[in-house]
């Protein structure tokens, strides 16, 4: 007999398990997670920490009816895998391959499409309304993370929940947290208790009364710390029981049947229920259960060692840290904020060098721009260090805390242009089109790594906030000189050339010189121009190349509606250019997962489809 595994091809499959062949499943899933993953990449971690709940859930609910949705959706394998698309693992997160999140295009299991975190509660709230409307009969389940929860629109959508009692079921997956087992009645009390008048007094005279003598301050401290153990015994149910949601938990979330009991209870109470699970992130992996951080995302790697398939060659983000520490150490007024990603943007090394003056909110992009805001605003030099496809969640407050204020604000914006395998929630294709559009913004883009220092370096000294945008990786053309001072609103000639000018955006100059030698070779020799600002154009140099009748192609990493090259356009017309003129970017899409080579070339942005279409246009 072959593995369970293998006859798992849809969600009933798991119906009729017994709890022994379901432990051997969880740990037949566990050993397919890590061979495929270390030859494809994705997120680990996460998945090995849901295999029981997953199988739990799938073993109470009727995926053909009820739904379940997943908070960001890294943690979806385990359901993909049970939902008939093991097969499909060998090509995860590739070019036409398997999503790495839920696709609702994918399977009909997928109830919703996620990416991004903090979403899933407000959706299946809609979902479960939308139910109560139709009167239909079915369960709608919300599996978050406790990071997840940090986001304020999980707290928003918990409080709608809560006051109005719609019927769901919200599953708080703890992978970090220790919340301790919630302990009702004298939970109730204690809270109780701590709001007496009384209480606060005789709580404040006995502080006083310890406070007097040494022996006494450390009976007051003793107490304290007591204190802080017991709201952390308690907490659970007195914030989301005063939400207005039934609490179950913490259970161990490794725990098939008790899962399984605890999930039939909650389908019978009527109102809406929050189960806290207690997962053991990266588990079944011992390096990964080690350093769950480093096998969140992850690239290939090998089984033995663990170690990933990485280049050594240094990156933008690297570039972005190390500069930021060397600036740092002459201006004590600098100041670093992330959003959970302390890694990912290179700010790790930061965080160790300067604590005091490091920030990690969490996953709260909003609070970060205005937390920048409110830095500035005390004569500080606030950066703030996000991906791209991030900081469209804090556009509101980009606008009303930043930029009307003229905030001097510093946005370093990783990711910008193509991340690849994770898809279209988290391509950096949009950024220069919603930041250009806010006024008092400047907005650069480095040509090459070795410009992030000086960049970063002459945002800190202008007042009003900037933003530079650079990609994710390292460069691909080595032979560049990077700029060593930065000229407001000025552009650079970067070859001296005839007839067509080719204005480039960041990263995209790198595409546009190996372009250019494919054009030599059909006599075609374009000057090329680096939009070292992307906002405020360089209009002296416009003017110039109308004056000297150049075709023009501008080339950006961004979609075309509203991007750097329509601003270029309108700026043309008005001084009265009358040639040709081509924007290149990507073109009102969404772009899909992939490799990023694959994808420049699909939507003509690699040096070979740029060349294509200098060529047309100059036919």
């Amino acid at each position: 007999m072959g593995r369970i595994l293998d006859q798992i091809t849809s969600p009933e499959g798991v119906k009729d398990l017994t709890n022994v062949e379901l432990e051997v499943l969880a740990a037949e899933i566990r050993e397919f997670l890590i061979e495929s993953v270390s030859k494809t990449g994705g997120h680990l971690a996460s998945n090995l920490g849901v295999v029981e709940l997953t199988i739990s859930l799938f073993k109470s609910f009727n995926l053909e009816n009820d739904k379940i949705v997943w908070d960001v959706g890294h943690q979806s394998y385990v359901h993909k895998i049970l939902t008939g698309r093991k097969e499909q693992f060998d090509k995860l997160r590739k070019y036409n391959g398997l999503s790495g999140f839920p696709k609702r295009c994918e399977s009909k299991y997928d109830a919703f499409d996620t990416g991004h975190s903090s979403t899933s509660i407000s959706a299946a709230l809609g979902m479960a309304r939308s139910r109560d409307i139709k009167n239909e009969k079915n369960e709608v389940i919300a599996v978050i993370g406790d990071g997840a929860l940090t986001g304020g629109m999980a707290l928003e959508a918990l409080n709608d929940v809560g006051f109005n009692k719609t019927k769901m079921i919200v599953i708080l997956n703890d992978n970090q947290m220790s919340i301790s087992k919630n302990v009702g009645g004298l939970s109730m009390h204690l809270n109780k208790l701590r709001m007496e008048p009384k209480y606060n007094k005789l709580k404040s005279n006995i502080n006083e009364t310890l406070k007097t003598s040494k022996a006494g301050e450390k009976v007051a401290n003793c107490i304290s710390r007591f204190k802080d153990s017991l709201k952390q015994f308690i907490v659970p149910s007195m914030l989301f029981e005063d939400m207005g949601l039934k609490y179950i938990g913490p259970i161990n979330g490794h725990d098939i049947e008790t899962l399984t009991e605890v999930f039939e209870m909650a389908k019978n109470i009527e109102e809406p229920v929050i189960i806290h699970v207690v997962t053991n992130k990266g588990k079944g992996y011992e390096l990964a259960e080690k350093n769950p951080n480093k096998y969140h995302g992850v690239s290939p790697f090998d089984l033995e060692s663990g170690e990933t398939n990485i280049s050594s060659n240094k990156t933008y983000s690297k570039a972005f840290g190390d500069a930021m520490i060397e600036l740092a150490k002459d201006d004590d007024r600098i100041v670093a904020i992330t959003a959970a990603m302390p890694d990912g943007t290179g700010l790790k090394d930061f965080a160790k060098e300067f604590p005091n003056r490091f920030f990690d909110v969490g996953i709260a992009e909003a609070h970060a721009t205005t937390l920048a805001a409110g830095f500035a605003a005390a004569n500080m030099k606030p950066v703030f260090a996000v991906y791209s496809t991030f900081l469209q969640r804090a556009y509101d407050q980009l606008i009303h805390d930043v930029c009307i204020q003229n905030m001097p604000v510093v946005f370093a914006i990783d990711r910008a242009g193509l991340v690849g395998e994770d898809g279209e929630t988290h391509q950096g294709i949009f950024d220069l089109s919603y930041l250009s559009a806010i006024p008092n913004m400047t907005v650069l883009a480095p040509k090459h790594l070795e410009e992030i220092k000086v960049m970063i370096n002459w945002a800190l000294h202008h007042n009003g906030p900037v933003a530079i945008r650079y990609p994710r990786g390292t460069d691909i053309c080595e032979d560049i000189n990077p700029l060593k001072n930065i000229n407001y609103g000025k552009w650079e000639k970067m070859v001296i050339g005839k007839k067509i000018a080719i204005i480039a955006v960041g990263k995209m100059l790198q595409h546009v010189l190996l372009a250019r030698k494919e054009l030599n070779k059909h006599g075609i020799n374009p000057l090329i121009v680096n939009a070292t600002f992307v906002k405020p154009l360089d209009n002296e140099m416009l003017m110039e190349l109308v004056d000297d009748g150049y075709d023009i192609v501008t080339v950006e990493d961004n979609m075309t509606n509203g991007g750097f090259g329509s601003y270029v356009l309108m700026k043309l017309y008005e001084l009265g250019f009358k040639n040709k003129f081509k924007a290149l970017g990507f073109v009102n899409t969404f772009v899909p997962q992939g490799d990023i080579n694959s994808l420049y070339k699909e939507n003509k942005l690699d040096p070979e489809g740029i060349a294509e279409s200098i060529l047309k246009l100059n036919e």
